[in-house]
């Protein structure tokens, strides 16, 4: 292996002091390389400062060419990375990062890299959904409903040895919002989710309902609800509809897999309607997937010990004007609300239409599940009852 050279730093180092008045033998010795060698550099600069050397440079964190010359030179030499870049003055991984991203089959050579860094760094970019595959994938998954996030974890499950499937989330919400244009940027963008501009305070209120006794606030639930790895334990709440037609959507969310259930009910959402429409789906639960329900304080869960006492569960209430107490279940509804427009009337979706709604929710991939579905993760359940659910699909 060669001898390494100087670091470019050292050779910068001699003409700042030749620039500062120094003598040829003093900025040599400034610089802490020998007399012959500042006489040589100098010699070689016909006697001038070179004009990079008149101001104080500012260091590129991009690669010059005349770095990737010299990475070349010390390869050819076998010189390590590391000594590489201690000679630049660059961190090891910066050359490693380069040589590996540039080798070619005959190894490193500058002008190759250089090359194909400046066709890297045209711009704009061929866009990554202009392949068709790709595109009719994602586009048939948004108008699933599917959010560009699920969208992108999905298609590694899907593809996991095919990187021309696999897009950002980032991307799609680009293609989206910058890219398209009329009608088809409308229809996507409508498939999206929306939230709030403002997030709302969360103020700590104490007044509960006069039929919720302190033993059933949301502070006296077991604390395995909290982690999520114990199925069964459920979130719930009403979507309401138009005040002419009383009709309402029931709402149930289980917090460890995020499978959804919804309840019919067409004529009014009375707490003796929603106790009963409640017991009627509950029971089709196995008792391992009915430990715990967690509720808004409205008066629809004045009934709320005969729902304990037909399914076994028990019914916690949250702080008043505290969603986020029931996190997942206030997802769900901001989905739902997506089929179920606000001031509508609600009664005209039977039972079929709501099982249907449901199920499309639950065919959704979920990150928290490795963009499984929910449906997925509760059938593994069902099988193995006593795995938690994070570890359901890998019994």
């Amino acid at each position: 292996m060669g001898r390494p050279g100087l670091p470019f730093s050292v050779r910068g180092e001699f003409w700042r002091g030749v620039r500062r008045g120094l003598s040829v033998t003093d900025a040599a010795a400034a610089a802490a390389v020998s007399r012959p060698t500042g006489y040589r550099w100098f010699r070689d600069a016909g006697g001038v400062i070179p004009e990079a050397a008149r101001a104080d440079p500012v260091r590129s964190f991009r690669l010059s060419f005349e770095e990737r010359v010299e990475i070349a030179i010390r390869r050819e030499q076998q010189q390590s990375v590391r000594v590489i870049a201690a000679a630049l003055g660059r961190s090891p991984s910066t050359i490693s990062r380069e040589v590996a991203r540039n080798r070619t089959g005959s190894g490193y050579r500058a002008t190759v890299a250089q090359s194909q860094t400046d066709r890297r760094a045209r711009r704009p970019k061929p866009r990554k959904l202009a392949g068709i595959p790709l595109r009719r994938k994602v586009l048939t998954m948004l108008r699933q409903r599917l959010s560009p996030e699920q969208i992108a974890g999905r298609l590694r499950v899907e593809h996991p040895d095919d990187p021309e499937m696999w897009v950002s989330h980032e991307t799609i919400y680009q293609t989206i919002y910058v890219q398209t244009r009329g009608a088809l940027r409308s229809e996507l963008a409508a498939a999206l989710r929306t939230g709030r501009a403002l997030r709302r305070p969360h103020t700590d209120r104490t007044r509960t309902q006069p039929w919720i006794s302190d033993e059933v606030m949301i502070s006296s639930r077991p604390l395995e609800v909290e982690d999520r790895a114990i199925p069964g334990h459920w979130e719930g709440d009403l979507i309401l509809g138009s005040t002419a037609s009383a009709s309402a959507i029931g709402t149930l969310v289980e917090r460890s897999t995020g499978f959804v259930m919804l309840l019919h009910l067409p004529g009014d959402h009375t707490s003796r309607t929603v106790a009963d429409a409640m017991i009627a789906k509950m029971k089709d639960l196995p008792e391992h997937l009915r430990r715990s329900l967690t509720w808004d304080q409205g008066p629809e869960m004045a009934q709320h010990k005969d729902i304990t006492m037909a399914t076994g569960m028990g019914i916690y209430f949250c702080d008043p004007h505290s969603p986020w107490q029931r996190g997942s279940n206030e997802n769900t509804n901001g989905l739902l609300r997506q089929y179920f427009p606000k001031s509508t009337d609600l009664s005209i979706h039977g039972p079929g239409i709501l099982d249907n709604i449901a199920a499309e929710l639950n065919a959704r991939p979920r990150k928290r599940h490795g963009f499984h579905t929910p449906a997925e993760v509760l059938t593994q359940l069902l099988s193995n009852p006593t795995k938690p659910a994070g570890d359901a699909l890998t019994a």
